[in-house]
């Protein structure tokens, strides 16, 4: 992994800016094209979802990460908080932000929200899926050790390794992607059934949830529990879960 592709003068160019911005820009690529086979006419407005959404989703990623996760920290260092290669972007504050201002521009553009979320949740799950990608270069959102002789092993410039040195731990971002992509499969096939609308939407953040919940059992960055109970991301999944089986129903149950 690198944390640096190359340099210009002294200002580095980092893999974890590059990798997200991909991510944005092919979710963005892939939610045009399926609003476009949709045939409403939504992909004219996509371009411009893709960058409200995916500027104000790294706005509330590293937000919520900031005072969610890491208060403690950071109510001393004010002046890094938007220091996003030191690690702290969660994935949950940028979902939840970036849907959110996206579904407001689309509904000043008369745009039927709820049908446009269906459209564009397989391609969510792709740039998250390519996020975790850029955080394994960054060598953050990383597991804890596996206790024995297997997993990854960071280098020393990253937040990994400072916070467990040279053992080796689970691929926790690289699990996550796989899952990801998963999902992404999971949710084109539920399309081509005879879903009611809101439903996809739906389904993608219950499957999200799902594997958000198992996987923070690997992870190693966030160890404080939320009540003495589940970690804070834990609490989110669970939450968001409920809140998405509910309306999955009464989807389905208003038709």
């Amino acid at each position: 992994m690198h944390q640096y592709l190359f340099f210009i003068g002294d200002f580095p160019i980092r893999s974890y800016g590059v990798i997200l911005s991909l991510s944005i820009i092919l979710a963005t690529g892939a939610g045009y094209f399926f609003a476009k086979v949709d045939g409403r006419g939504y992909e004219k407005f996509l371009i411009d979802i893709g960058m409200i959404g995916g500027f104000f989703g790294l706005l509330g990623a590293r937000l919520w990460d900031v005072f969610f996760f890491d208060w403690n920290y950071y109510q001393n260092h004010l002046t890094e908080i938007l220091n996003v290669w030191q690690g702290g972007m969660a994935v949950q504050g940028g979902i939840i932000l970036g849907v959110l201002a996206g579904g407001i521009f689309a509904a000043k553009k008369n745009i039927d929200v709820i049908h446009l979320a269906d459209i564009l949740a397989p391609a969510i799950v792709l740039g998250q899926a390519l996020g975790r990608c850029a955080n394994l270069l960054n060598g953050d959102a990383f597991g804890r050790p596996t206790g024995g002789n297997f997993g990854i092993i960071y280098p020393d410039t990253t937040l990994a390794y400072r916070t467990y040195g040279d053992q080796p731990l689970f691929p926790a971002e690289v699990w996550e992607c796989q899952l990801d992509i998963v999902i992404f499969a999971i949710l084109l096939i539920f399309r081509s059934t005879n879903y009611f609308r809101g439903q996809c939407f739906c389904l993608y953040v219950m499957l999200y949830a799902a594997a958000r919940f198992f996987l923070e059992n690997f992870r190693g960055d966030y160890t404080d529990l939320a009540f003495g109970l589940l970690k804070s991301a834990q609490m989110t999944s669970v939450v968001a879960f409920v809140i998405a089986l509910g309306a999955f129903i009464f989807f389905a149950k208003k038709k």
